[in-house]
């Protein structure tokens, strides 16, 4: 056990490292966790061995797997369903262009520009079509966002985008079979269930030590992750979903909420974030550039040119518009997912999984500090956390 108490005291160091340069620098701690996990990958994989970091342990793929189910749980419990109700057009609107424009642009520039079949092509524009609810998510906390009518709009047009991700994943690539059936049924009576169930169970045995709260949701979280696995889905998706139909419930525990995110940001996604940043190989970016360049330019002039336009047609002012269509071209999660399914699939190869996996994690950063240091729309910031940011450059 000596080597497993070490390897997790390390990812730790790794962690509260970029704690302290989110705070330096004034940056997401999500997107500090994923520069810190590149640079450690580089700096411990060239001294020592790239294996020393030890991402593909175990232990470490569970920690960074339920980072991500809960993270995405908690961001689906912070829709509300008043302001869904209200901004329903304006989130499809945002979400189905967020996903449509990348999606074939990429899938278009990967077949005509650098020559790839059309299988890998289309499983590329997949990847690249993907809107990061993780980093998103984890950005609306940072700021406050997330208790805004504008926060919750941005987030439900999230869902919407990788909810497109999700489908085409399934109907050009994953076989239709009973399992999906099934997982299909379980979920549409879970989905249905849970929102009557949980107050009541909540209300009885809830408010104890022993969290039983927790217990329960992450019993649902891990029992649908599974059953999604199973049916060849991602276990992400059924996360979000959850966290969207108690959003009424569970979403309003204020209490429950912060002892949640507790758990997540202070010890399961540093695991995710700085596991996704040790994906990304230098060296071979530097041998081989152009398809990287090309995937992440095609994807955020993509997200601009279909995203844009639709906020402005539902009245958002510019520096708004341009911030939501920035927090629309990240990626992570389901883009990782996405490539991973292709390579383990036999879909793309290796090197291809390289350059889409790069091109993801950079369409994490890239545009996230873009937004945040020059489009931050401060006016929208809740009136407590005002002072607490920097002024936007330029201003």
């Amino acid at each position: 056990m000596t080597g497993v108490w070490a390897l997790a005291a390390l990812w730790l160091a790794l962690a509260l490292i970029a704690s302290l340069l989110s705070i330096w620098l004034r940056i997401s701690t999500a997107l500090s966790e994923i520069i810190v996990g590149t640079i450690a990958q580089l700096i411990i994989g060239a001294a020592i061995g790239s294996a020393v970091l030890g991402t593909d342990e175990s232990w470490v793929k569970f920690l960074s797997g339920l980072g991500a189910i809960v993270l995405t749980f908690l961001a689906g419990a912070e829709l509300d369903p008043q302001v869904f109700k209200l901004k329903w057009k304006e989130a499809a609107a945002v979400g189905l262009a967020s996903f449509f424009f990348p999606f074939l642009a990429c899938a278009a520039a990967a077949h005509y520009v650098l020559g790839w079949q059309m299988t890998p092509s289309l499983l590329a524009g997949v990847a690249m079509s993907t809107t990061s609810v993780a980093v998103v998510y984890a950005v609306m906390l940072e700021f406050g966002f997330n208790t805004t009518e504008y926060g919750k709009t941005v987030l439900a047009a999230c869902f919407v985008t990788d909810l497109g991700t999700v489908v085409a994943l399934g109907l050009i690539f994953a076989p239709f079979t009973i399992k999906t059936l099934i997982f299909l049924a379980a979920g549409a009576a879970v989905f249905v269930i849970l929102p009557w169930l949980t107050p009541r169970f909540f209300r009885r045995y809830g408010g104890r030590p022993s969290e039983l709260e927790a217990k329960f949701l992450l019993l649902c979280l891990l029992g649908m992750g599974a059953l999604a696995a199973w049916a060849d889905s991602e276990a992400v998706l059924p996360a979000y979903l959850i966290g969207m139909v108690l959003a009424g419930t569970v979403g309003k525990d204020h209490a429950l909420i912060r002892r949640l995110r507790t758990l997540t940001f202070g010890l399961l996604t540093p695991f995710y974030f700085i596991r996704a940043g040790s994906f990304v190989s230098i060296p071979a970016l530097i041998a081989a550039p152009t398809a990287f360049i090309v995937f992440l330019i095609v994807k955020v002039g993509a997200k601009i040119i279909g995203v844009y336009p639709v906020t402005q047609l539902f009245g958002s002012p510019n520096r708004e518009a341009i911030y939501t269509t920035l927090l629309m071209s990240t990626g992570l999660t389901f883009g990782t997912i996405s490539s991973l399914f292709g390579l383990s699939h036999g879909i793309i190869d290796a090197g291809q999984y390289s350059a889409l996996a790069a091109a993801v994690i950079g369409s994490a950063v890239i545009p996230t500090v873009v937004a945040n240091a020059f489009y931050l729309p401060r006016h929208l910031l809740p009136a407590k956390d005002v002072e607490n940011v920097p002024p936007a450059h330029g201003r």
